[in-house]
């Protein structure tokens, strides 16, 4: 097999989103916690160039992965590990393992951050091609972070990875869009466990409204909010909770990005 054929490209967004919300009943949602402390083995790809320029924009929504604080230490989640966006913003760490001729010297580890999905493909068989297919545990990792625990011309390699907690500077963001009638809240800079299981948000004339999962790290709520304070409160998957008062001012404008409190 021409190990080049390896190297996956990640799917328009709209292509990706619109197969991961209608897959939701193909895959169990495996605790989250089973990833901590222990290794787990798993394969690796890479996408999206030498600059990573292809990795923005991906299926959790976070847009610029330069300007949001992502940088290039990135990388797609095969469906399972995705669980239809609820692992964006969880972190990793993964190293090359058990393959002599392609693994970096020493078997460095990397950390990353999920920021998008690799999709599955279906007309390929799983051990050619198909690597994102389920139930396959797959990264297909920015090609400036791939190449730290792998040569690029390998295309493919086994690792091993496990779940890490997220070092993030300043506090998480919320960037509010929408219109009058629709409230879509993109939180980002999630530190902690990184991945988020729910949110509410408090105007300064309502009670909490939970919201729900748009797609990726979207979150949703139908109120009308204009002209009110906002306040957050949010949950990551280990069950801790922040709650960031008066965040967004009175005069709030749709497109803004606030800043919170942080989780440690």
């Amino acid at each position: 097999m021409d190990r080049f054929m390896a190297l996956s490209a990640s799917l328009a967004t709209m292509l990706i989103l619109s197969y991961y919300q209608g897959s939701q009943a193909r895959y169990s949602s495996e605790p989250s916690w089973r990833h901590w402390r222990h290794w787990n083995e798993a394969h690796a790809t890479f996408y999206g160039g030498s600059d990573a320029a292809g990795t923005m924009d991906g299926a959790c929504g976070y847009g610029n992965l330069y300007s949001q604080g992502y940088g290039t230490n990135t990388a797609a989640l095969s469906m399972v590990l995705f669980k239809n966006g609820a692992a964006c913003g969880g972190c990793y760490e993964i190293k090359c393992w058990n393959d002599t001729q392609w693994c970096n010297p020493g078997n460095p580890s990397v950390f990353i951050t999920a920021t998008n999905l690799c999709p599955p493909n279906d007309a390929l068989p799983n051990d050619n091609g198909g690597w994102c297919n389920i139930p396959r545990e797959h990264f297909d990792m920015s090609q400036p972070a791939f190449s730290q625990i792998a040569f690029w011309q390998a295309g493919i390699v086994p690792v091993l990875y496990r779940r890490v907690p997220c070092h993030k500077d300043g506090g998480m963001r919320f960037t509010i869009n929408g219109n009058p009638w629709f409230n879509l809240v993109l939180i980002s800079n999630v530190g902690g466990v990184g991945d988020i299981s729910a949110v509410s948000v408090k105007g300064s004339e309502t009670g909490w409204i939970p919201m729900k999962r748009n797609w990726g790290q979207n979150w949703e709520c139908d109120t009308v909010l204009v002209g009110q304070s906002l306040s957050f409160h949010v949950t990551t998957t280990d069950g801790k909770n922040i709650t960031s008062y008066d965040v967004a001012p009175l005069n709030w404008q749709f497109g803004q990005t606030f800043s919170g409190k942080q989780f440690y």
